[in-house]
């Protein structure tokens, strides 16, 4: 897999969300123009584009988001998990409390709780920006 593409409207909230889960970013551009339009689908695209990549460098996510024509919504914002679709993307990390507590600074909310799943992880889902939901793992011993 290369990428996993999300739709936003607040380019910059969500930049600011993901660099408080390590990803770093790898580019940033404004596409347009015919063969854009053909690609997606749509006429007249005008879309800024941000490639953020995680820190081991073997995941990327691609922010999209469109001038024109204005992006739609499919959903409620804050659909709940089991809305059919992509609902989450799941990160390693090393001290689940404390990215939790970093993302709430950037207005992330629990969905539910941190748990302890089986003798191996520590989990929770995480409300972000745009209702992005986003899944953490930490793995105890």
């Amino acid at each position: 897999m290369d990428n996993v593409l999300i739709v936003v409207d607040d380019l910059e909230a969500v930049i600011e969300f993901f660099g408080e889960l390590g990803m770093e970013l790898e580019g940033r551009t404004l596409v347009e123009g015919g063969s854009v339009d053909r690609v997606v689908g749509l006429d007249g695209v005008r879309a800024d584009i941000v490639m953020l990549r995680t820190p081991d460098g073997h995941g990327r996510v691609e922010l999209t988001r469109f001038h024109t024509p204005s992006a739609i919504s499919s959903e409620p914002q804050h659909a709940p998990v089991n809305t059919l679709g992509i609902r989450r993307i799941m990160f390693a990390v090393e001290d689940i409390d404390d990215v939790v507590a970093r993302l709430r600074t950037r207005g992330a909310e629990l969905v539910g709780d941190v748990v302890r799943y089986e003798n191996g992880y520590r989990l929770c889902f995480v409300r972000g920006p745009e209702g992005l939901i986003v899944g953490l793992a930490e793995e105890v011993g």
